[in-house]
């Protein structure tokens, strides 16, 4: 991925990256926070030691305060492994995410400790969900959960969910079995919506017909590491000489390949269907 975005959709982009930390910060002042439930990932952790730094020591940190420290190595990592433009986007996410967490006061909306789990976990999901499909991270544990995904070809909700069990089993034992139980029903729906927002793990087929073929497969393998078969083809209608391009991509590449097709022939007919399986060589990272 690279910054060399249109205007427009670069503006797109910055949006739904600042809404996503937005979301997680509301989510967690407004709903997780006030109920003793915890969030997941490194807010998830943030939060949790910044209860457990206030109540067994002196010192005071604020959740958004250890949510950035946290983040400053694993944003080193997805500059090495994942790439420039990921990083940059999901830093501002991250950035947001830590502003909203100490512009926006802790205030208890519902008593319901069990309102309190499921909109804190949707709210937060919704965020890191719509983050994620736009090719950025909301920082932490997305990014080190994005980069194993990458390479097991697994939802990403699966690894989110074990991640997040040490934080369960820490909150039980310090504060009570009970607020953990809720946690986890947080986790549980956070991490579905996840996976229907996000959904990394599908496996797509495009057909790409286009009448510069050259140029969109040098295109293609620029951005993404993926075999393009070519084929021949001849429009119907107009008898022109065309090329179609079969390329098997991830759900989370989609978004960078139509920007590609729409930068180098905006006219192609793309046709995506969705691929139950794929034998044989398959690149998952």
């Amino acid at each position: 991925m690279d910054l060399k975005l249109p205007y427009t959709e670069l503006v797109k982009k910055l949006f739904i990256v600042m809404l996503g930390g937005v979301l997680n910060a509301v989510a967690m002042n407004l709903f997780l926070i006030p109920a003793n439930v915890y969030a997941s990932g490194f807010a998830g952790l943030a939060q949790l030691l910044s209860r457990v730094l206030g109540d067994f020591t002196p010192v005071s940190i604020s959740t958004g305060i250890l949510y950035i420290a946290f983040n400053i190595p694993v944003v080193i990592l997805a500059w090495l492994k994942v790439g420039r433009s990921f990083t940059i986007f999901s830093f501002i996410s991250i950035a947001f995410t830590t502003l909203f967490l100490e512009i926006i006061p802790i205030k208890t909306v519902s008593t319901d400790i069990i309102l309190n789990a499921v909109f804190g976990g949707v709210i937060a999901a919704i965020g890191i969900g719509l983050t994620l499909k736009w090719g950025a991270s909301t920082g932490g544990l997305d990014i080190i959960a994005m980069i194993l995904s990458r390479i097991k070809d697994k939802p990403l909700g699966t690894y989110f969910f074990t991640f997040n069990a040490f934080i369960i089993l820490t909150a039980g034992y310090l504060y009570g079995w009970e607020k953990a139980l809720y946690t986890l029903v947080s986790l549980y729906a956070s991490t579905r919506l996840i996976d229907a927002i996000h959904t990394r793990h599908v496996k797509l087929t495009t057909f790409i017909v286009t009448k510069h073929g050259p140029e969109l497969r040098k295109a293609i393998h620029a951005h993404l590491v993926r075999g393009i078969t070519s084929l021949p083809a001849t429009g119907a209608f107009t008898n022109e000489n065309k090329e179609m391009l079969m390329i098997v991509i991830t759900r989370y590449e989609l978004y960078d390949l139509q920007r590609i097709i729409h930068e180098v022939d905006p006219k192609a007919f793309t046709n995506v269907v969705h691929t139950e399986t794929v034998l044989g060589l398959f690149r998952k990272e």
